[in-house]
């Protein structure tokens, strides 16, 4: 493993795949299902149960995939192989996915949603993981996952870009939701080849260590001994949810409470992200003056003040104070992603000290299925209880003050509550960078003795 300092050229270069993987991240939740319900005439039900069968299966792959990632021993680098491997399943499921006719049967989603999944799965874990690889500095790995966070969010805007290509080329509402999934298509199309091929020939995998891991669920289960990986991944599950809750209300939220108009709330989110992504590079540096965790407790401090201060906007519609508060809010956004994983790397040193062997993949498959989890938990969550209180999902729906208060606590109470538990989770966190220092020192010893 290295310790020098990654130029800023090797660390685009693996942050690369990150915008053709964040770019279709998005789709897979927020347009493709509406998309095969509606315009390919697959009906709600069918695609509902599909979407979410595929998704809780691609739940428990994670695990599989890290213990064999961890097994892989190759000249090319166990990571970069796997990221490799996944590929050309990306492309191809990408094609038929976003290309697909009217017409199409379920089997044809199921079967292509299924491989897509695969692929992404594979893919984010062996580029995550690899990540942990670049370098064992305490600092640099919070710049390392930077420079990944900051790729995300770039993929991340580009979608949405592309998302309201038809608004701004005035294209036919009967065509409008066809031309936008086709072009978030066609930028994984391209993409896709370019970023991975740069990142697969550019940036480097250090070797990994001689000895193969054999791994079982006894060895998964047995580490969430550790007490940093249990504080990690608990927190990651509350961000990942909070931030979930307010993806899936985002639009209800600033519609139906706010009154703000669609085609504005699109802005909104638009601003929201672009806010994330030019604040990204300032959580690294609170990193580096602060410490990670304490970095990460300020991030999610921030996130539920600036929940809470959504409370204040005026319900006029009013678009400039609604501007100014999503930019606040969009300012904590890529701590809790990009300064956890920092630390999980951290981690994979100490439980390598401690296990004798290295878990890397492991590791980073726990955060894959919070992600996954999270998400899917904020939709599950959250929609039976805003049907329950009578909230209508139409637009035109006439909803009573009771559904929008109960809509607003889950928009505003929920991630709030959630980010300043996880706040108050890291503040008695240990493994800080004097820790990590003496872990390595007793690597180093370790390994200089055989």
């Amino acid at each position: 493993m290295q310790t020098t300092r990654r130029s800023a050229w090797v660390l685009a270069a693996f942050a690369a795949p990150c915008v053709p993987l964040a770019a279709l991240g998005l789709p897979l939740v927020v347009y493709l299902p509406e998309y095969y319900a509606n315009e390919l005439g697959l009906g709600l039900a069918t695609v509902g149960a599909i979407f979410t069968w595929v998704r809780l299966i691609d739940v428990g792959v994670d695990p599989l995939l890290g213990a064999l990632m961890d097994s892989t021993r190759t000249r090319f680098g166990r990571f970069k192989t796997w990221l490799a491997l996944g590929t050309l399943p990306l492309f191809v499921s990408g094609w038929f996915l976003f290309f697909a006719k009217p017409g199409v049967s379920s089997t044809y989603l199921l079967v292509w949603l299924a491989v897509a999944y695969l692929a992404f799965s594979i893919c984010v874990l062996a580029q995550t993981a690899w990540g942990a690889q670049l370098s064992e500095d305490y600092n640099q790995r919070s710049r390392i996952y930077g420079w990944w966070q900051f790729a995300n969010v770039t993929g991340v805007l580009t979608a949405l870009v592309l998302a309201a290509l038809p608004l701004l080329m005035h294209v036919a509402p009967t065509a409008a939701r066809s031309f936008s999934v086709q072009s978030m298509g066609w930028l994984i199309m391209i993409a896709t080849p370019a970023t991975f091929g740069i990142g697969l020939m550019l940036a480097p995998e250090p070797p990994p260590p001689l000895a193969r891991n054999t791994t079982s669920w006894g060895d998964y289960i047995g580490l969430f001994a550790n007490a940093a990986v249990r504080r990690i991944v608990a927190v990651d599950l509350m961000f990942n949810l909070g931030l979930g809750v307010i993806a899936a209300l985002f639009f209800f939220y600033f519609e139906r409470v706010k009154h703000v108009s669609a085609g504005n709330t699109g802005v909104l989110l638009l601003v929201y992200f672009t806010s994330g992504l030019i604040f990204s590079p300032l959580w690294t540096a609170l990193a580096r003056r602060f410490e990670k965790h304490r970095a990460v407790a300020l991030g999610a401090a921030l996130t539920g003040l600036s929940q809470l201060a959504l409370l204040m906007l005026p319900s006029s519609g009013d678009l400039g104070p609604s501007i100014l508060a999503v930019v606040f809010a969009g300012i904590p956004y890529s701590a809790a992603s990009l300064l956890l994983r920092a630390m999980m790397a951290d981690v994979s040193d100490d439980v390598r000290l401690t296990g004798g062997v290295d878990r890397t993949g492991l590791l980073y498959a726990m955060l894959a299925s919070t992600a996954k989890l999270g998400s899917a938990l904020a939709v599950g969550f959250t929609f039976p209880i805003l049907a329950s209180a009578g909230f209508h999902a139409q637009a035109n729906g006439a909803d009573s003050s009771a559904a929008l208060s109960v809509l607003t606590f889950l928009f505003i109470g929920l991630p709030a509550v959630l980010c300043m538990i996880a706040a108050l989770m890291l503040l008695s966190y240990r493994l800080g960078r004097q820790r990590h220092a003496a872990i390595l020192a007793e690597l180093a010893l370790r390994d200089a003795n055989g």
